[in-house]
C-alpha cells in the first residue's frame, strides 16, 4: 500500500519560515520524482517545485528564490523548505509522487500565512 504523509503545515506570519515534509511507503522512492503542489481556496491545484530522481529541481516562477526542494532517500523524504513567506502562499500543500503516467497523492497540509 502507498502511502505519502505530509507534515510540518501550520501558521506563520508574513516574513517567517516553514518546512514540510512528506514521508513515503510502499513504493521505491529513490526512482520516482516528487512534487509539492498547492492549492489555494478558489483556484486550481498548481505545482510549487519538483525533484527528480537525479536530484534536478524545478519551481515555479512565484517561489523561486524562497523556497527549496530537497529529498533523502534514505529516509524516503522530501522536504520543502519555505522562507519568505508572503499570504498568497497560503493555500493546502500536497505532495505526490510521480514515475512515468504513475502517480500517487498525499492528503495535504495547511499552510496559512497571516500577521
Amino acid at each position: 500500500q502507498v502511502r505519502l504523509v505530509e507534515s510540518g503545515g501550520g501558521l506563520v506570519h508574513p516574513g517567517g519560515s516553514l518546512r514540510l515534509s512528506c514521508a513515503a511507503s510502499g513504493i521505491t522512492f529513490s526512482i520516482y520524482t516528487m512534487g509539492w503542489y498547492r492549492q489555494a481556496p478558489g483556484k486550481q491545484r498548481e505545482l510549487a517545485a519538483a525533484i527528480t530522481f537525479g536530484g534536478s529541481t524545478n519551481y515555479a516562477d512565484s517561489v523561486k528564490g524562497r523556497f527549496t526542494i530537497s529529498r533523502d532517500n534514505a529516509q524516503n523524504t522530501v522536504y520543502l523548505q519555505m522562507n519568505s513567506l508572503k499570504p498568497e502562499d497560503t493555500a493546502v500543500y500536497y505532495c505526490k509522487a510521480t514515475l512515468a503516467a504513475i502517480g500517487y497523492w498525499g492528503q495535504g497540509t495547511q499552510v496559512t500565512v497571516s500577521s
